[in-house]
């Protein structure tokens, strides 16, 4: 037995469902025990180096376990033919969509209640609106008054409408961190079904798909417990807050779990009624717990292209530093990706 095989059956020695709740708690726990150690004030470079390892981990995922599992299920005897079935294809692609298109819809209502910005942008943009109404009345000051003095008492009128903006910008600010926590549990949730679907489909995929969100959810908490102190949060409260949000993964997985149970049931009581008949969605003997993982496949996909790379492509200007930031990601991508080609490729083998 391979190293990789032994120390998967170590960290998942049971069936389906107890593996399943066991890498959900190994990929809620320990990242957030990871923010006690983390600075509030974190390096970006090196937070998107961490960022593109765990877009290259997931992608690989997706690429080299989910979507092959999908079409083709588990790897069987070898000499063994696949029969294609077009209508089952189609399907499964449905269902890929469905979880591209599920995050899609709740990034744009997040966007829409948020004002059309992220929890980001709201930090940047309100305290660069600051700075420029300051700047303006220092300017009309300057011009209005010949004498030039440096310092002036400002009007009430003034001072009460600069105290009116700020406390708006803080409620601002704090509404995009509880949307921030709603999505987090929203993403959580897809999570613990991925850690369901993929464990029920077999413990190789299980296994892989745990690795591949662990170490996805590390820098993802981090990204979330910056955001939480940036809006006002102290680091007792954040770090509670996204365990708070942890608990999206285990409602997934629960329900992932009832799905799949559900869906074993009903398979079971069809095939001791008539035997040999194709049952499943339209007769294509694909049932609803098979499509949990194009499902999650769709979902992991928009996360890692729509919702963390535009940030990785952000540049600062300065050619030097964004060429070396440049290299770092690349490397960082590949080798995250290579971890999951070595594990798809090992698993292949045995």
């Amino acid at each position: 037995m391979s190293f990789q095989a032994t120390a998967f059956a170590y960290l998942f020695p049971g069936n389906a469902m107890v593996n399943s709740l066991l890498a959900t708690a190994y990929i809620s726990i320990f990242p957030n025990l990871l923010l006690y150690f983390v600075p509030p004030d974190i390096n970006t470079s090196s937070l998107n180096v961490l960022v593109s390892f765990a877009v290259g981990g997931l992608l690989g995922d997706v690429f080299l376990h989910l979507l092959p599992h999908a079409f083709l299920g588990e790897h069987g005897e070898g000499g063994e033919a696949v029969h294609v079935n077009e209508q089952k294809n189609v399907l499964i692609g449905m269902g890929i969509f469905g979880g591209l298109f599920f995050f899609f819809v709740m990034d744009k209502l997040m966007r829409v209640f948020n004002g059309g910005g992220g929890a980001h942008d709201h930090g940047h943009h309100h305290h660069h609106d600051e700075k420029k109404e300051d700047e303006s009345v220092v300017i009309k000051k300057d011009t209005n008054n010949q004498e030039g003095l440096r310092q002036r008492k400002k009007t009430n009128d003034e001072k009460n409408q600069e105290q009116d903006t700020k406390k708006k910008d803080h409620n601002e600010i704090k509404l995009s961190a509880y949307l921030n926590l709603f999505a987090d549990f929203t993403h959580n949730m897809t999570d613990g079904l991925a850690m369901a679907a993929s464990f029920y489909a077999s413990p190789s995929v299980g296994a892989t798909t745990a690795v591949a969100v662990f170490f996805h959810e590390i820098p993802h908490e981090v990204g979330d417990y910056a955001i939480l102190i940036q809006s006002g949060f102290s680091k007792k409260r954040a770090m509670m807050a996204q365990f708070t949000t942890a608990v999206g993964a285990f409602l997934g997985t629960i329900i992932g779990i009832i799905i799949e149970q559900v869906s074993r049931a009903d398979t079971g009581e069809k095939d001791t009624l008539v035997v040999g008949e194709d049952t499943g969605i339209l007769g294509t003997g694909l049932h609803p717990s098979d499509l949990v993982i194009p499902f999650t496949a769709g979902g992991f996909m928009y996360i890692a292209t729509v919702g963390v790379i535009p940030e990785l492509l952000q540049v600062t200007g300065k050619i030097q530093k964004d060429r070396r930031q440049a290299l770092a990601e690349f490397a960082s991508m590949l080798v995250g990706l290579s971890l999951m080609a070595v594990i798809a490729w090992n698993e292949g083998a045995a």
